[in-house]
């Protein structure tokens, strides 16, 4: 017991109320979320614009088969109260857990906003909570103007609830780096590039444009580092935008120029001259706010060995079909003179988008997986290897699981990331934890799963939203000259996975010659008309089990043979297996834990001697009403000690001095 209190002491005195706060998000126009992510646990501060009581909950499905969800106050005795609760199913209001795993740290309410602070752990142990892992999570939330009559928690009226959802990576998130003392001296003023379309124009009769404009690199007579990038939306575009991708371009020069000089057009026009675009600078994807590279890389701009020229590539789309839309929306680079150690660069693995890509209609899971071999990683890789320090994972609609695989020497490693909650509507940039070492010969595989139930007919790989696509373009350091590693099922697989064993040569449109019964078919008529409800496991383990055909591809154009390989499945001798933490039995409860706001779970006996003079043993931490009127910290303060604090601290040294006696 001594050991206990002493450490809670230590986390009082120790800063839990001077939190610096690694993430946030405006949950809406009055809901602010703060959070920290520890070694177990993370720590949240809530700060919303009400008086009444405030709600903040996670869910793996938008709520729509329930969420787990604390809910939290300031009654007009001035106590604070929080409650571990949960929401069934469908139903909106959320009802009291048995088990309450949240942690009241702090709470006060001003003249306008309501702040609580509390912790939780990533696993709780408790079939109501939701684990918190590096999956993707739909955060909920909820507030209304007034709160509870009693401890009890019955909720006001349903009909002026405020509500919400949005998803979030509440682990692995990019965030600006912390300041250290190498970075704050003296830090000069960072420049800006602002790589813009110019008043687009969205077709009436499309849903869906690729755009392309080349944009000569700003005026610098030396190197220069990139440290963060940003998206620059016009108002109102948000809907149309799905994804913006920087590329190099180290083509014809005279031809670069001459397309530099256009406000840009439709992408990849057969038209078009060919211009050498290849390779990743910066990417934006839908949901995304941004990078920040970390204090050791950056992205260079090097106007004597760099490129000068680079195409901004941006999808549109519009299902609504909405006319006189036009856009000039682009990114925004942030760069400096100071350079960082490394050069970092961006390798895209993943499946080229080709028709060959093949996603059956009306299945619940459907597996791609991209191969980036290791005759590309083997001929490019230095041999003290690289390090990816973030991911961005990019689908198009049906996407719902993705991860990259790490496969060396026949032994799988773990995977470099993984979402088995992937939200298309959400394709942020997540940081790694820690950078993973990529070495010479590695076998690097982006895995995507698919739910189909929603569609009737096949669906193809390209480049439209209504096509498929996966990948995962890495973040990492030192740079090398890969750049895009792909795969795609040679011919023969997809035939194979289709049932097909010859085709008529030079037929035009392409026909079937074997099996007999299929002979004069096209090819297209057999993708519509085949028989993917029966036939799905067949065509899952032709596709694993067949040849793909490596694309390597540097600045320079493909790696040097590698563009005439057909190559199978890596041999995985020795298997990843996901190694599941038995979870910490949950500590009893004393009056320790209760101090730290635990309320009591419904139905449990309250002590008949119990009032407001021994809330505290009640779990409810007693404060003097902050007056209505009266100026607290505002809503970006996380610091502040209110009259609750300094209570539960004197409370805390008293218990500490008894102890120890």
């Amino acid at each position: 017991m001594k050991t206990v209190i002493a450490s809670c002491f230590l986390l009082f005195v120790s800063g839990v109320f001077c939190v610096e706060w690694k993430h946030s998000a405006v949950l809406d126009d009055n809901f602010l979320v703060l959070w920290t992510p520890g070694e177990r646990d993370i720590i949240f501060e809530v700060q919303v614009k009400t008086l009444g009581y405030v709600g903040l909950g996670f869910t793996k499905d938008d709520g729509k088969f329930g969420a787990d969800m604390v809910i939290g106050w300031v009654d007009n005795n001035g106590q604070l109260h929080l409650q571990d609760r949960h929401v069934k199913e469908t139903s909106k209001n959320p009802q009291m857990d048995l088990s309450q795993d949240y942690c009241l740290l702090l709470g006060f309410e001003n003249k306008t906003h309501t702040v609580l602070r509390f912790s939780r752990r990533y696993d709780t142990c408790d079939s109501r909570d939701l684990k918190i892992t590096n999956d993707t999570v739909q955060v909920v939330w909820q507030y209304h103007m007034e709160e509870p009559v009693s401890a009890a928690g019955v909720l006001p009226d349903e009909g002026t609830v405020h509500r919400g959802s949005r998803p979030l990576y509440l682990v692995q998130r990019d965030a600006e780096p912390r300041p250290s003392s190498r970075n704050q001296e003296a830090e000069p003023p960072l420049q800006t590039w602002d790589i813009l379309n110019q008043q687009v124009r969205l077709p009436e009769k499309q849903d869906t444009l690729l755009w392309c404009r080349v944009l000569q690199m700003p005026n610098i007579d030396q190197k220069h580092h990139v440290v963060k990038y940003e998206p620059v939306i016009q108002p109102g575009s948000q809907k149309y935008l799905h994804h913006m991708t920087l590329y190099e371009c180290r083509g014809d020069q005279a031809q670069l120029e001459s397309a530099s000089k256009s406000s840009g057009s439709v992408c990849y026009q057969s038209n078009q001259p060919s211009l050498q675009c290849t390779t990743i600078a910066a990417i934006w994807s839908l949901g995304s706010e941004g990078f920040n590279y970390p204090p050791e890389a950056g992205y260079a701009l090097d106007p004597r060995s760099g490129p000068h020229f680079y195409m901004l590539e941006t999808l549109y789309t519009n299902s609504q079909m909405d006319t006189f839309i036009s856009d000039s929306s682009g990114l925004r680079l942030h760069y400096t003179d100071r350079l960082r150690t490394h050069d970092a660069g961006i390798l895209s693995v993943g499946i080229d988008p080709n028709w060959r890509h093949i996603i059956p209609p009306g299945q619940p899971e459907v597996v791609s997986e991209g191969h980036c071999i290791s005759d590309c990683t083997g001929q490019t890789i230095p041999n003290n290897g690289i390090n990816i320090f973030a991911v961005i994972m990019h689908t198009h609609q049906l996407g719902r699981k993705v991860r990259l695989r790490q496969i060396r020497s026949g032994e799988e490693l773990p995977p470099i990331a993984s979402d088995t909650n992937y939200n298309p509507s959400y394709q942020e940039y997540r940081k790694l934890q820690k950078p993973v070492r990529v070495y010479p010969g590695d076998h690097l595989v982006a895995e995507c799963t698919y739910s189909s139930e929603s569609r009737e007919a096949i669906t193809l790989g390209g480049l439209t939203t209504r096509e498929e696509t996966c990948l995962v373009s890495t973040l990492y350091y030192p740079r090398i000259e890969l750049s895009v590693c792909y795969s795609l099922p040679s011919l023969p697989t997809v035939l194979q996975s289709l049932g097909v064993q010859k085709l008529i040569q030079g037929s035009s449109p392409v026909e079937i010659q074997e099996p007999a019964e299929l002979s004069g078919m096209t090819l297209e008529e057999r993708l519509v008309s085949y028989d993917w409800k029966t036939s799905f496991k067949s065509f899952q383990d032709a596709t694993r089990t067949g040849t793909f055909k490596p694309l390597c591809w540097t600045s320079e154009g493909a790696l040097q043979g590698t563009d005439i390989l057909e190559v199978r499945y890596p041999r995985i001798l020795r298997p990843y297996k996901e190694v599941t933490l038995p979870c910490l039995k949950k500590p009893s409860r004393n009056k320790l834990s209760m101090l730290l706001g635990e309320d009591e779970d419904i139905g449990t006996p309250v002590d008949p001697d119990s009032d407001e003079t021994n809330a505290v043993e009640r779990g409810q931490l007693v404060r003097s009403k902050v007056s209505r009127s009266s100026d607290g910290p505002t809503g970006g303060s996380s610091s502040t000690r209110s009259p609750a604090v300094l209570l539960i601290l004197g409370i805390l040294l008293a218990i500490v001095g008894g102890a120890f006696r």
